[in-house]
């Protein structure tokens, strides 16, 4: 008998399924608030050097505001007034003459910086002055956050398979809220990035193990509806992040408000079930029945109750493996899982770094960065309840690489489009959004029905890990735009059309079971059950290998 039975047996999307949908969501609403806060917390305003030293100096002290910058800033070449520069004494004769000589000896800022107010109130930079040849760090915020989200993936994938999804799940709500809320207090640089980068390592528990218990609890039917609900969890999270930021200018309080939320998740854990699959896979069968006979009576099945019985369970998954302790080496181990590793992981670098990429880049387009980054938002809502339709018509495979090769399609015209047409480019770069977004909610799904359950976290952790390479990356990948504008687009373009590539050699797993062990995947098993990963031949003979 297989789990898939089991669960049509008891109804594998019912009102217990529904609940644990819910639940997931309430943890997973605040995550990309975290992941994209930093194009608020680190935005750089308008901003000037600090020219009041110069009050002193003959007839300053008397001129106007305008006419002050006009006199002890230099000017660029596309006619505005340098950021980072300023006259070691005013030069007053600029005020009467028209054509500006750049030839003005020039220093940096001698007494810090003046700060245009009128879109943040407070920020990274306004804080600490990382502005000008500090610029970097503002980028490098971002970068850090996403490598301890990196190591935490591996951390929690590896520990949720261990010691389940349950408890690992509550530990990531719990530290992760409390290293967030301890950012807030930074009185440094130096101890902000520090804190950032435990608040990442702790809350990207909450996406891989959420991720997996769902699909581990809803029957084959229901795995692309429940994959969307999931995925739009990130969709209404990045429109709520759009919409607190505009009303929250100060980045400490911004960094409050996103992270409240995940106390109602803590609260709302006592509900939260074990999988089943993972207990029964761990031979913890008599864990596995309790939960079973809550979803039971939660789906109003009673009629079931008397057939499922821990001795039954043992032979829903046989894995043989007594006491072993299954690890991230076990997707090293054999040829097929290598395979699927090594493509999984190309594939989740590649679309991480292509969303983020376009995601982190909401400045250079000349719209309000709160409506520009709504509207990218938004339009996720459309892009992935057409995933919902795209799975089932041209399945998974078909689905990630269409998407991945659109999206390079939309950075590839963002590059030859002249930056002056503002509302073209705008709309290339959601479009872009779009189908990275598609991209990005499709292989979710899609990675967690490739990996079988005894290191289904662990390979989940394996790829985010990889993903937040690629996020990690991205922050840098736009800092190159110092060299070319158009070079963090070309290199993106590439990233997306490759990463297109390289899934297309992944195999479908539409309308089949998820594999349970390691030879599922290598097709050794005794009565062997075919699943949708032993076979990574000719692109119409893969499925069921």
């Amino acid at each position: 008998m297989k789990f898939e039975d089991l669960l049509s047996d008891i109804d594998g999307f019912g009102r217990f399924q529904k609940m644990v949908v819910c639940l997931s969501f309430l943890g997973r609403v605040t995550l990309p608030c975290h992941f994209l806060v930093n194009n608020f917390i680190a935005g750089i305003p308008p901003h000037h050097c600090d020219i009041s030293g110069l009050d002193a100096v003959g007839d300053f002290g008397n001129l106007s505001a305008e006419e002050r910058r006009t006199v002890s800033i230099p000017e660029q070449a596309d006619g505005t007034l340098s950021s980072c520069l300023m006259f070691p004494e005013p030069q007053f004769h600029l005020l009467h003459n028209s054509s500006r000589n750049t030839g003005h000896p020039a220093e940096p800022c001698r007494n810090g910086w003046v700060y245009d107010n009128s879109t943040f109130t407070s920020t990274l930079a306004t804080e600490w002055d990382l502005v000008c040849d500090k610029r970097g760090l503002n980028k490098a915020t971002a970068t850090i956050f996403f490598v301890g989200v990196m190591f935490g993936a591996m951390t929690f994938g590896g520990l949720s398979d261990r010691y389940g999804r349950r408890i690992m799940l509550l530990v990531s709500y719990v530290s992760g809220m409390a290293f967030a809320l301890l950012s807030v207090f930074s009185t440094s640089y130096i101890m902000f990035a520090v804190l950032r980068f435990l608040s990442g390592f702790c809350i990207t528990g909450i996406v891989i193990v959420t991720s997996v218990l769902i699909v581990e609890w809803v029957d084959i039917e229901s795995r692309k509806l429940v994959g969307v609900i999931d995925s739009l969890s990130w969709t209404f999270g990045f429109m709520t992040l759009s919409t607190l930021a505009f009303l929250i200018r100060d980045w400490r309080w911004l960094i409050v408000a996103i992270t409240a939320p995940v106390l109602i998740a803590i609260i709302s854990w006592r509900w939260v079930p074990e999988s089943a699959r993972w207990l029964i896979a761990n031979g913890r069968l008599d864990e596995a029945h309790y939960y079973l006979n809550k979803c039971v009576q939660m789906n109003r099945r009673q009629g079931m109750a008397s057939s499922i019985k821990p001795e039954n369970l043992s032979n829903i998954v046989v894995t043989n493996r007594g006491n072993r302790k299954y690890s991230y080496l076990d997707l090293l181990r054999t040829p097929k899982m290598r395979k699927l590793a090594l493509l999984t992981g190309l594939t989740w670098y590649g679309v991480a770094s292509t969303f983020y990429g376009i995601s982190f880049n909401i400045t250079g387009f000349g719209v309000n960065i709160y409506l520009t980054q709504f509207i990218m938002a938004a339009v996720e809502i459309p892009a992935k309840v057409a995933i919902f339709y795209l799975l089932d018509k041209i399945g998974r495979r078909k689905t990630e690489c269409g998407a991945l090769f659109l999206a390079g399609i939309c950075l590839a015209i963002t590059v030859v489009v002249p930056r002056e047409q503002r509302v073209v480019r705008t709309v290339v770069a959601v479009l872009g959004k779009g189908f990275s977004a598609t991209a990005f909610g499709t292989l979710i799904l899609y990675s967690s029905e490739l990996y079988p359950t005894v290191i289904r976290q662990n390979g989940m952790g394996y790829n985010s890990f990889m993903g937040r390479v690629g996020v990690a990356v991205a922050p840098l990948i736009l800092l190159l735009d110092d060299v070319w504008l158009g070079l963090p687009q070309v290199i993106l373009c590439c990233i997306a059309v490759g990463s297109s590539l390289v899934a297309s050699r992944l195999p479908e797993t539409r309308d089949q079971c998820l594999p349970e062990t390691i030879e599922d995947i290598e097709g050794t098993r005794a009565a062997q059950v075919e699943s949708p990963v032993l076979s990574h031949g000719n692109a119409d003979s893969e499925v069921g290998g």
